[in-house]
């Protein structure tokens, strides 16, 4: 009997994580792709590093300092991962400079170029001169560093310079000195011919008049990355409002965990440093290109140059959601799914903002969770509150990294008098829920909208998440005593037609895995997610391939799962698709159950599964039903966007065979879509309708 505990059967979490990573970095290295498309994908691995080193890397190191030894199925201690995690990094971070440089040289033929302040001609730097008198030196902060003036604390993805001076009236007299750059200037300063000069670059030739009477010996860029972990003792918390707000403070002065300098830090300007911020030496990066991959965002953005990325795709509303009749009307007839961003969210702004409006809707319910900064949904609510609807509103404070634009909207909605909560004690609320109430002959009916991604429209347009939209009774009944779970006490939650974590979920997914597993060889199961990390599930899959149940798990980002061991895995097969969409979406399949398909607002990790609110909901509408499966199976016949993951842990691009068809699912999708709004155009026939429900199975 093979031990399923046995830790070689698992891979490390953070490890799989940096292996999405690379995979996102693999994008900017594909030459098939436009150049800015390319650079785009360097500043997503750039962000997503960072927001690695934030909450992962401070979290190993938490636990090393507090003793833990193993905290992770493959029994890696906190002090093994940090190693490994390390080494990983810095061999790849030659990789990144190698991508960068690459696509910078072939971006000057296009117009596009950056370059240091000494390589522009006169009249260029004379206007980055003007540049700076006018709009640096007024918010520029030079810190002198000595035994008066201390070494500043420097906030959270704090950049700068670390200069080392010379007295001008006294050459024997050297000292040091730091220069932070607010945040408020940008990171490139451009000029005509779209030339970027890094602002480092302009600064470093001003140090003089920053700190006069001294001449500069040498410079060179930093920027540090700390903790932003918020810890909430919510037993104290009497006003969680006020408490988040001084964790959002606290943010900004979390322990450092990275120290990250340009190519000038000498080992004498990097000690200097490190005596006053004690990062560990192998959490220091020295880079040969300049600091910060995610301000590529800035050149990305330039209108100017559309043309070298991906042409974007108008996403349509399709028929039944096109036309003018009211949408509760619709709903009343028939559900709905919505596969984003193919397919339009604005039905589902649309059906908020309809409900605010309706004389005849009583209340709305809602969670939201990442909202975006400028929400028509939020502000159909406020109106909908204004008019005196009942307004209720889940707002998660402890969304990580929106949580300051989540109180900003929390505190609105309060003031337009919605009724709003701000989390359950000891859980985050994840699930995507909106719960409309209308009278309707005299009696009350109900609309629901359950989703696999946030309200936020404008995500929406890049993320690939799946939206049903529903009127049937035993949804909206369960959705009633969900809401009335989260603004009341209860310490069972528990739901009839859909399933609530902590609680329902993780035992109905062992329950599904389970059924497949006796019904053996004949047994099927299609996953779609985001992670997949529960130890407990990843378990129950291997006695299901040990079974004969064949698997295929999408999974676009952490998987500790390893397919293809002798005896444990060989029926499991995953990939990760990577391309213009990010892949958000929670679908899956189980061929021998009666419901078949589900969607959910979580992943496979212990903490949705355990210590969030999500909602995992059944799909039996036969439409509805038909097209996940075919979306799910479409895209385990890609064979341009996917990567496999192997028994070792390593991914390998799965390649087109010669006498296959190229199946990229993104473009494809984008095609069925265009086709099918193309179609209604010029026919309404119920002939459409046929063509609707197949949109997604012609390759499949």
């Amino acid at each position: 009997m093979i031990n399923l505990k046995n830790p070689d059967l698992y891979n490390n979490r953070e490890i799989s994580w940096l292996q999405f990573n690379t995979r996102v970095l693999k994008q900017a290295q594909d030459e098939s792709l436009p150049l800015l498309e390319r650079l785009k994908f360097l500043a997503i691995y750039g962000t997503n590093l960072d927001e690695f080193y934030m909450i992962r890397i401070a979290g190993l190191k938490k636990l090393f300092a507090a003793g833990i030894i193993v905290s992770s199925a493959d029994k890696l201690t906190p002090l093994q991962q940090l190693r490994e995690i390390r080494k990983y990094l810095h061999q790849e971070q030659q990789v990144v400079e190698h991508c960068m440089n690459g696509i910078l040289k072939k971006l000057e033929p296009e117009g596009i170029s950056i370059k240091e302040y000494h390589e522009v001609n006169q009249h260029q730097r004379n206007y980055l001169n003007r540049y700076f008198n006018e709009n640096i030196y007024p918010v520029i902060i030079p810190i002198a560093v000595d035994a008066t003036h201390p070494f500043p604390h420097l906030n959270n993805l704090s950049f700068g310079l670390i200069v080392k001076l010379r007295d001008s009236d006294n050459a024997a007299i050297e000292r040091f000195g730091i220069i932070r750059v607010p945040r408020v200037i940008e990171r490139f300063i451009e000029l005509e011919n779209h030339i970027y000069v890094p602002i480092e670059s302009i600064v470093a030739q001003h140090v003089e008049d920053l700190f006069p009477g001294y001449s500069l010996i040498k410079f060179a860029s930093f920027r540090v990355t700390r903790n932003a972990d918020i810890e909430i003792e919510e037993e104290e918390a009497d006003d969680f409002l006020e408490i988040l707000e001084e964790g959002l403070k606290l943010r900004r002065k979390g322990a450092m965990v990275r120290l990250e300098v340009g190519s000038d830090g000498d080992d004498e300007i990097i000690n200097f440093f490190n005596r006053h911020t004690n990062v560990y030496k192998d959490d220091i990066y020295k880079f040969h290109t300049f600091l910060n991959l995610s301000s590529l965002w800035q050149i990305v953005s330039n209108k100017h140059f559309a043309h070298l990325l991906s042409e974007p795709f108008k996403t349509k509303t399709l028929p039944p959601l096109d036309s003018s009749d009211n949408i509760f009307n619709t709903l009343e007839k028939q559900d709905i799914l919505l596969y984003h961003p193919y397919e339009s969210f604005d039905p589902v702004v649309k059906l908020i903002q309809s409900a605010s409006k309706d004389p005849d809707v009583v209340s709305i319910k809602m969670t939201l969770y990442r909202s975006g900064t400028d929400s028509p949904i939020v502000k159909a609510l406020m109106s909908a509150s204004d008019s005196g609807k009942q307004v209720t509103v889940m707002v998660e404070l402890k969304a990580r990294f929106d949580e300051e634009n989540n109180l900003i909207w929390a505190k609105a909605l309060e003031k337009a008098g919605a009724h709003v909560i701000y989390g359950i004690k000891g859980f985050k609320v994840h699930a995507k829920a909106t719960l409309i109430t209308k009278k309707k002959n005299g009696k009350l009916k109900q609309y629901a909208h359950l989703g696999t991604g946030n309200y936020n429209p404008s995500t929406s347009k890049i993320y690939t998440d799946m939206s049903y939209l529903t009127s049937k009774d035993e949804i909206t009944s369960d959705m009633t005593r969900f809401f009335h779970f989260l603004t009341g006490f209860s310490k069972k939650g528990k739901l009839n037609e859909l399933y609530m974590s902590p609680s329902q979920i993780k035992p109905k997914i062992l329950s599904l895995i389970q059924n497949e597993t006796r019904k053996k060889s004949d047994g099927e199961i299609i996953v779609k997610l985001n992670s997949l990390v529960d130890d407990d599930v990843i378990r129950a899959l291997y006695k299901a391939s040990q079974a004969g149940v064949k698997i295929n798990l999408i999974v676009r980002g952490i998987c500790c799962l390893k397919p293809g061991v002798e005896g444990v895995s060989e029926n499991i097969r995953v990939i990760s698709i990577l391309g213009k969409y990010l892949e958000h979406a929670r679908a899956f399949y189980f061929k021998n159950d009666e419901a078949g398909v589900y969607i959910s607002s979580a992943d496979w990790m212990p903490r949705n599964l355990t210590r969030r609110i999500e909602l995992l909901t059944a799909i039996k509408d036969p439409k509805a039903k038909e097209k996940i499966i075919q979306i799910l199976k479409l895209q385990c016949a890609d064979n341009s966007l996917a990567h496999e993951l192997q028994s070792d842990g390593s991914y390998i691009k799965v390649k087109q065979q010669e006498d296959t068809k190229a199946i990229n699912n993104h473009v494809m999708l984008e095609e069925y879509v265009n086709k099918v709004s193309k179609a209604v155009a010029k026919d309404s026939s119920s002939a459409i309708d046929q063509i609707i429900v197949n949109i997604f199975s012609e390759e499949a």
